[in-house]
């Protein structure tokens, strides 16, 4: 993988084609749907093309910088769409995949032959490993571990609470290092290896078992955080952490700890954001009736009707935390109702 000044100064192959990925950071699926778009890629188009990988955040302003897409091919996975002609491949599975209502409907007018999106997904590397099988002839086979746990993880498919929160699987603990290690760029790593490895030997690497064992700590020490903070009441969990360093924590341990509630608001913060987080518990959602990325658009964010975030600058903590009370109360009150 070569990026920035060092892929400008090498040399170009006749047969090289320059691919700018960007992929949703520090997210499993986010990570996996890059590698499957990687080998994809390199498979069916052109094995000698040349990566560089961008992991994007939301934030409070606009993502897409001037000069990102500096590609012959441009490719965004599992993140919000840009109207610019220059990206050529697109893949998403969020209600708020559109950051203006002109962006959805410049995608609607002008879909391309490669730009996909299907809310209906639970995960965006589903949605890729079916359309590249189906459209492209792709085999998705060798990587069907991968699809398997991208699909489980994003779309909460654990059977359990205390198996999502135990971190027994090789991909389980993949994703606690991609989503909390504390290394700028480390998702980035790790896609070409995950494109080709079995995810057990990923998690054996250096780049990753020098994470893992401290992170594995702080997980343990995080569900005794969560359960001497959580507030539970009326079936809406509330916790701030805004004060630790825990934005990566697992998304799961609220209703480990809470079982008989059915939502969870909770507020973190990080360098570059402060964030609300919107949850609902996978396996008490019978009586979940709301939509929760429809809330989170109220305040510039957004995500699946059952999990959503809104992010706000690093400076406006007290107004995420006014909005995670504001909504933690909404939600009480609709379980009242």
């Amino acid at each position: 993988m070569v990026v920035g000044k060092e892929r400008q100064e090498r040399p170009e192959r006749p047969d090289m084609t320059r691919v700018r990925l960007c992929f949703h950071d520090r997210c499993f699926d986010g990570m996996a749907s890059a590698a499957l778009f990687y080998r994809f890629y390199k498979e069916k188009f052109n094995a000698q093309a040349e990566f560089g990988f961008t992991g994007m955040t939301h934030r409070a302003a606009q993502p897409w910088e001037n000069g990102l897409f500096d590609g012959e091919e441009n490719v965004i996975v599992d993140f919000k769409y840009s109207n610019s002609p220059k990206v050529t491949w697109w893949f998403d599975h969020h209600q708020s995949a559109f950051l203006t209502p002109a962006d959805a409907e410049h995608f609607h007018k002008n879909p391309g032959p490669h730009k996909f999106y299907d809310p209906e997904y639970k995960s965006c590397t589903m949605l890729i490993a079916d359309v590249t099988r189906e459209k492209f002839g792709f085999d998705t086979a060798p990587l069907r571990d991968l699809i398997h746990w991208g699909d489980i993880i994003d779309g909460a498919q654990f059977p359990t609470a205390q198996s999502a929160v135990e971190l027994a699987e090789p991909a389980t603990q993949l994703a606690l290092v991609i989503e909390a290690a504390p290394e700028n760029g480390l998702p980035a790593k790790i896609i070409p290896e995950v494109a080709y490895r079995p995810l057990g030997e990923v998690v054996k690497l250096p780049m990753v078992a020098k994470h893992l064992g401290p992170l594995l700590e702080r997980h343990k020490k995080s569900i005794a955080i969560l359960r001497e903070r959580s507030e539970a009441r009326d079936a809406v969990i509330y916790f701030d952490v805004s004060d630790l360093d825990l934005e990566g924590y697992n998304k799961f341990i609220p209703y480990l700890l809470h079982p008989e509630c059915v939502y969870s608001v909770s507020v973190s913060a990080s360098a570059v954001r402060a964030k609300v987080s919107l949850g609902t518990n996978p396996w008490n959602q019978a009586t979940a009736d709301a939509n929760l990325a429809s809330l989170a658009e109220k305040y510039g964010g957004g995500g699946h009707p059952r999990v959503a975030a809104i992010s706000f600058d690093p400076g406006d903590l007290a107004k995420a935390k006014e909005v995670a009370r504001g909504i933690a109360e909404t939600l009480r009150e609709s379980r009242r109702g």
